[in-house]
């Protein structure tokens, strides 16, 4: 089966041809991008498309990979022998199975998120190499080799917060979702606003990407952020005139929160309308 995107997501011909490009190499894909941008929601509407079990693995700085793996509770053993629990005898009952144990037993080939992998410690993915690609690990305290029954469908996403090494993107299909074009903005929101009016969008997406290309913005607005902007748009009655960068009583766009995420950025984009308005007047 291939993926060929979804009602609910909208995917460029370039990504649908990567994730199809990373099942047929039997390699993870690993997808790159501004925050925002749908890389989490590949995974989960590739499962959904291809009737595929998921299984996402949210990694935070305090991650290890032994913890995709299996872990032993030891704690919970402690407290049962101290209870006198028969079970405590077979460690087994202290084996706890992680995302790609999971993956790897499940009974038809799985779709694995592992989101955000640039959060852990740089020695991360390295950890995780071999498991990756042999599909089996061993289990120290079983005796037992866990082998997947099917290869998952891997996608790894990073935000670019820190350099992933050379032999861990050796082993990837790589993929770079750029920022969407108004066409493709267009088509995103039209999914998730079906009956959206013409000048209302056209108004809402010109002030987003006016806002997008501010230069110096710490933080730019995302595919995410702007349709949490237009939910709220219409559900204030805001009408489009109301975000008109020529309107001299507008100085910044009305539920700007939901764009613009400091003061810094607010600051700098009030200066910029008030520029341009100054530079705009008759001498």
């Amino acid at each position: 089966m291939r993926f060929a995107g979804s009602e609910s997501y909208v995917a460029t011909s370039e990504l649908t041809l990567a994730v199809n490009a990373a099942v047929t190499l039997s390699r993870p894909l690993l997808i790159k991008g501004e925050p925002g941008t749908g890389k989490t929601q590949l995974a989960q509407e590739v499962a959904s498309a291809l009737d595929r079990p998921l299984f996402e693995w949210h990694i935070k700085s305090t991650s290890k990979a032994q913890q995709g793996l299996y872990e032993y509770d030891a704690v919970s053993r402690l407290r049962d022998s101290q209870l006198g629990d028969p079970k405590v005898q077979d460690i087994a009952n202290y084996i706890v199975p992680g995302m790609l144990w999971r993956a790897f037993e499940s009974d038809g080939q799985a779709v694995l998120l592992i989101d955000e992998i640039d959060k852990a410690d740089i020695e991360f993915p390295n950890d995780l190499l071999r498991e990756l690609d042999r599909m089996e690990f061993y289990v120290y305290e079983t005796r037992q080799l866990v082998k997947a029954r099917h290869r998952p469908i891997v996608f790894i996403t990073s935000n670019n917060e820190k350099e992933l090494p050379d032999a861990f993107l050796r082993r990837c299909f790589f993929h770079y979702i750029r920022f969407p074009d108004r066409e493709t903005m267009e088509a995103i929101v039209d999914v998730h606003y079906p009956g959206l009016k013409k000048d209302l969008l056209a108004e809402a997406l010109t002030a987003f990407f006016r806002i997008r290309d501010v230069p110096g913005l710490k933080k730019k607005p995302s595919t995410s952020e702007l349709l949490d902007w237009i939910k709220l748009l219409l559900a204030e009655e805001i009408p489009p005139e109301a975000l008109r960068s020529d309107d001299p009583k507008v100085s910044i766009p009305p539920l700007y929160g939901a764009l613009l995420k400091n003061e810094q950025d607010v600051h700098l984009f009030e200066q910029l309308v008030f520029l341009n308005r100054r530079a705009g007047r008759p001498g």
